[in-house]
């Protein structure tokens, strides 16, 4: 912390700067405000992500207090300051505001902890005030403070939603940062606004991208079971692979929404997946957690109107998901083995489905190929880290070094894939079942 910053603790003199001849404190909100991010959320996350087993501790702190539960999250997680959202534009009002001599305050509901880092990384705040723990320094609490130690109309005060209202209230003027229509309606009828900062405007699509529909198109390995059956025909089983097709999507969309909320540390550091709504701060953690808890929701309801072991496979395959996401996908190998899993269990889903069991030919090529296509997806993204930066590329738990292992890999369990497919075309079974057999050599 710079000398010049005083602790979060420490009471601030009550006189009117105005009287003095000097420039009225402009006191910022953090949530929203000077981040495009919420802290609360970011640390929970993180600790969930390290921790997941901690999840029923969080309950024991919320009943002793929003304070309390801040503090303990903040006390076990650490961010890294220099890589969060910031409102860029709003960023550099301060430094001219600071520049021009003004003495600028950052007071937060967040715990003190993050809010001291994230004051350290900019250097342009003389004074903290935040929840320490006992007192959650938020809406009606943070104006009290505010105005015991600026007095009435003693502060400018920056700030974005509805919360903050009453604390435009009693600040000489409103500076408001990317505000709902409503909250900018009624702060403009509490306060003398003295300036909007405006950088964010969501649209329809911005909310659906994360469920990355194009992506269900991996779903249709669902279909394969009734189509190399020779059942494609048959409507009762093209319906219950449909079904399948639309589970195995809204749980799919569901560990999107997942990932990218663990991801957003992880995806700041990146060319181009900071650019993720999550990550770059355009759209509300707390939406992707509601989202993922719908999907999964509806999910689950739509299983398991269609069957019990549609829903079983789902589950399974949801689980898979998660560990993926929380652990798995930083061991090497394994994050590829379970990748390859997650498209082998679409072939699954839709067996279990149609009541159709698939061919061990047909297992062992699927399980090859998809093997060989997670490999390529690992030595993809190591391939992007290494034109970034030669000398320190990393992608998830692999290194530069690994890269031929990956390729090596990855083509070997191709052309095995391709192996088992020649051995296929030369057995009874395929000779059986397709009048001109000599034609899958074109696949």
């Amino acid at each position: 912390m710079s000398g010049s910053m005083k602790a979060f603790t420490e009471a601030l003199p009550v006189k009117s700067p105005e009287t003095r001849g000097e420039p009225v404190p402009l006191v910022v909100d953090l949530d929203g405000t000077l981040l495009k991010t919420d802290l609360l959320l970011e640390t929970l996350l993180v600790l969930l992500k390290k921790n997941p087993g901690c999840i029923f501790q969080l309950l024991l702190w919320w009943l002793k207090g929003k304070a309390y539960f801040k503090h303990q999250i903040a006390a076990r997680t650490s961010l890294d300051a220099g890589s969060l959202p910031y409102q860029a534009n709003f960023v550099d009002y301060l430094r001219a505001q600071r520049a021009a001599g003004r003495t600028i305050v950052l007071a937060t509901a967040s715990d003190a902890k993050p809010a001291r880092e994230i004051a350290d990384h900019l250097q342009l705040f003389d004074h903290v005030l935040a929840s320490d723990g006992v007192t959650n320094l938020a809406g009606g609490i943070k104006r009290d403070r505010l105005v015991s130690q600026f007095g009435e109309k003693g502060f400018d005060y920056a700030g974005n939603e509805s919360r903050d209202l009453a604390i435009w209230a009693s600040a000489r003027k409103a500076i408001v940062v990317n505000p709902s229509p409503r909250v900018r309606l009624r702060v403009s009828r509490n306060a003398e606004v003295e300036r909007v900062f405006e950088d964010r405007r969501r649209t329809l699509a911005d909310y659906a991208r994360p469920l990355r529909s194009g992506h269900w198109l991996k779903n249709m390995l669902v279909f394969v079971p009734v189509l190399a059956a020779h059942r494609i025909n048959e409507i009762d089983l093209l319906l219950k692979s449909l079904v399948a097709f639309f589970v195995f999507g809204l749980f799919a969309s569901a560990g999107y929404f997942i990932n990218d909320l663990f991801d957003v540390a992880a995806d700041r550091r990146h060319p181009t997946k900071r650019l993720r709504a999550f990550a770059s701060g355009n759209l509300p953690l707390a939406y992707g957690m509601a989202m993922a808890v719908l999907l999964a929701a509806v999910g689950v309801l739509v299983s398991a109107v269609a069957s019990y072991h549609v829903l079983e496979i789902a589950l399974a395959y949801f689980g898979l998901t998660l560990a993926y996401s929380l652990y798995c996908r930083n061991v090497v190998i394994l994050d590829v083995i379970i990748l390859a899993g997650l498209y082998s269990m679409r072939i699954v889903a839709g067996c279990v489905a149609t009541a159709i069991w698939p061919s061990d030919w047909l297992l062992a090529f699927s399980t090859f190929l998809f093997f060989s296509l997670a490999l390529v997806k690992r030595y993809g993204e190591l391939a992007v880290m290494r034109r970034i930066d030669a000398d320190g590329a990393k992608a998830r738990a692999y290194e530069a070094s690994d890269g031929e292992l990956l390729a090596a890999m990855g083509i070997a369990s191709g052309y095995l894939a391709v192996l088992v497919l020649a051995l296929y075309i030369n057995t009874g079974a395929a000779q059986s079942l397709y009048g001109h057999y000599e034609f899958i050599w074109f696949l």
